[in-house]
This record gives C-alpha cells, structure tokens and sequence, in this order.
C-alpha cells in the first residue's frame, strides 16, 4: 500500500521558536537585563544581579525547551511555557523593585512617555531594534521598558498557552495520536484488502463469462459443419 505524505504521522510538527513574538522578545530582555546590571547595579555582593540574569535567560531558555519537547509531550512543553512565564514575572518584580527603591517614575498609564514606550515595544521585537538604546538609555528608561516587555511577553504568552490548549483538546496527546495512527493505517489497509477482494471476485465473473461465452462460440461452430 501506498503511503501518502504526512499519513499516518503521530508526531507534532516542530514549532520554530524563533518565529514567536514573545521568544523574541525575551531575547531582547535578557540582553537587555545584561547591560542594565553591569550599567546601573553594583557587580560584586548583590544577588540580585545573578537572580536578575538568570530569570531573563531561565524565561528565553525554558520557551526553546517546552517548544522542542512539545513534539512528543503536551504535559511537558505547558510545564516549561509555565517555568518561562513565572521567570519572567520574577524578572518584571526585581524591575519594578528597583525603579521603587531609587523613587524612579514607573511609567503607567497617563505618563507622558508611557503610549511612545508601549508603541515601541510593541512593534520592535529583535535584539538590534534596542541595542542602539542600551548604552544610551537612562536607567528609568531601561528598566520601564524591561517591565513593559515582560508584560507583553506575558500577555501573549496566555494567549499562545490557550491555542496550545485547544490544540490538545481536538487532537489528544501522543499516545491518543499513535493511535489515531495506527488505527488508520489498519482501516487503510482493511479497506484496501475488501476493495481487492472485490476487484479480484468481479475479475473471477469475468473470466467465467468469458469460458461461456467461448463455450457458446465453439457449439456455433460444431454445429455449422
């Protein structure tokens, strides 16, 4: 039997990461996070800076991670989606405690500056859009747009999380997958078999039609001599 392309494939198709906003976008704030720690916090004796490092890298590497697991388990990439998200509210609380303990503006709405940051961000999701600003930026300014990311990588997040849900709704896990499979592949192959059978009883009427036929034929011709 013949099989078609993609027939029968119980495994997820791989989800290019790279192509999320949101992956993107955390990119942007762990390098980000890297030049405001060694800019505007101190270096040595603070573990707020490793904490602060390693919750941007735990939110960019835990999406990579789920992404790739998903291929054979749902359970596992939601666990790691859910690992990512938590990294990067933790990241977002350390922002918003420092803007807090220096008595710097938190730019919500109704600031001045707040529709520009949030446009910004918005529409900007690689590395190179910001690093120009990185060197230039003034900490206020960094870290409202750290807060403003991290809560638009949450935002779509949520969002991501939902489909992702739907999708295990209608089309099961891997083991409901597998057996979608293999009991296709056997009502192909069933269904290929009666059809053969048939072609080959239709094929037997044929060949007795034809002996009569040629029974009838040979009489003709007896009988004509």
């Amino acid at each position: 039997m013949e099989q078609k392309d993609n027939e029968y494939h119980y495994l997820r198709k791989q989800t290019r990461w790279e192509d999320l906003w949101f992956y993107q976008k955390t990119v942007v704030l762990y390098q980000m996070t890297v030049v405001f720690c060694r800019r505007f916090m101190k270096a040595y004796g603070d573990r707020t800076v490793d904490q602060m490092v390693q919750a941007a890298r735990s939110g960019k590497q835990n999406i990579v991670e789920g992404s790739a697991d998903g291929v054979t388990s749902t359970e596992l990439e939601s666990k790691l989606l859910n690992v990512a998200r938590a990294s990067i509210k933790e990241l977002k609380e350390d922002y918003l405690d420092y803007i807090g303990s220096r008595k710097l503006a938190l730019w919500s709405n109704g600031h001045v500056r707040y529709s520009a940051m949030q446009d910004f961000c918005r529409q900007h999701n690689r590395v190179e859009d910001y690093e120009p600003y990185f060197e230039r930026w003034s900490d206020e300014e960094m870290a409202n747009a750290a807060v403003t990311l991290c809560c638009m990588v949450d935002t779509m997040m949520q969002t991501y999380q939902k489909k992702k849900e739907e999708e295990f709704i209608t089309q099961g896990g891997i083991k409901e997958r597998m057996t979608a499979a293999r009991l296709g592949y056997r009502t192909d192959q069933r269904n290929e078999l009666e059809a053969l059978r048939n072609e080959n009883a239709a094929l037997r009427d044929r060949i007795d039609q034809l002996l009569q036929e040629n029974a009838e034929l040979r009489n003709k011709i007896r009988e004509s001599f």
